[in-house]
């Protein structure tokens, strides 16, 4: 058992995030993310399989990155150290709107009113993705909840898996996401491609359009992330995935022995509070990503002494 990171307790670098301790909270911030994703997603010129929708791991929480307006660029960033949304413009304007218990259509109400005083216009769909029940932004009262302690502690964590993952992406030479935040399913993510087209994706992603999974999924992947949980998954996660899932992959040998194919999300699953726990939680994590990753590049019949930095022979 980890007790501490290089003199750091654990608790600080890799925090407890049990799921039903902020789930008010974390409902409430996944919805305030859809707002700002969506902003980012209506203004940010088109890229391929919708990378110029996600957010980014900050040493402070969580940004869009610079977003072209007009002649200006602007970007709008949540600090879960402050608890402040900040909004940032090139011409010098900066906006601060607290990080507190409200609801979210004071919260979306708040954000456009802001950017329109600073002459940023913006329309977007206000039908949340990927969640069930969904209340259009502007008329949603219900979910109201901001823990500090909780937003901060998911955002530390986050911090610690974007550094993790960027280092597992950096050895890896052909096509690869960043490693991104999805507002619509609340993951951070990143891709590794084969660079071979991929089966039509049969979509079905609770309100997401099928043509919208279809460019996600247009070419062929190797993908992981860490996820927080939800549903039937109450505790959070890391996974991975292929698709197309090549034959044989759900019984491939993958690393620690604690992980396991879900059969439900058809996906291998490697429980957060192992990684939390482990002697050396970065070489854990490794070696789960790896050896999913080769079981998709192996049984897929990837090029790998093209596709990797260091030749596989």
């Amino acid at each position: 058992m980890a007790v501490s990171v290089q003199g750091t307790p654990i608790d600080i670098v890799w925090p407890s995030l049990p799921l039903a301790a902020w789930q008010d909270t974390y409902t409430t911030v996944h919805l305030w993310t859809q707002i700002i994703g969506k902003i980012r997603l209506a203004l940010a010129p088109k890229l391929n399989h919708w990378w110029q929708s996600t957010l980014y791991v900050t040493p402070r929480g969580l940004t869009t990155a610079s977003i072209p307006y007009e002649t200006r660029n602007f970007q709008i960033s949540f600090d879960f150290l402050d608890h402040q949304l900040q909004i940032d413009t090139s011409d010098g304007i900066t906006k601060r709107i607290a990080l507190a218990p409200r609801s979210v259509a004071d919260f979306y109400q708040t954000v456009l009113t802001t950017l329109s005083n600073i002459g940023i216009e913006v329309r977007i769909w206000t039908m949340p993705q990927e969640v069930s029940e969904p209340i259009p932004f502007e008329r949603d009262d219900r979910h109201a909840a901001y823990d500090p302690e909780y937003a901060q502690r998911f955002w530390r964590i986050l911090v610690q898996v974007d550094r993790v993952m960027t280092l597992f992406r950096s050895q890896f030479i052909g096509k690869s996401s960043p490693v991104h935040f999805f507002w619509g399913s609340f993951d951070l993510a990143m891709t590794r491609f084969s660079g071979r087209r991929a089966p039509e994706h049969p979509g079905g992603v609770p309100n997401m359009a099928d043509w919208v999974t279809r460019e996600a999924y247009s070419h062929e992947v190797s993908s992981c992330g860490f996820w927080p949980g939800g549903g039937s998954i109450v505790e959070p996660v890391f996974y991975a995935y292929a698709y197309p899932a090549p034959e044989g992959f759900r019984d491939y040998p993958v690393q620690p022995k604690e992980a396991f194919y879900s059969s439900e999300l058809q996906e291998f699953i490697l429980p957060y509070e192992v990684v939390r726990q482990a002697g050396e939680p970065d070489a854990v994590l490794l070696a789960f990503l790896q050896s999913t990753y080769e079981a998709a590049a192996n049984l897929g019949h990837w090029d790998r002494v093209a596709l990797e930095r260091t030749p596989t022979v």
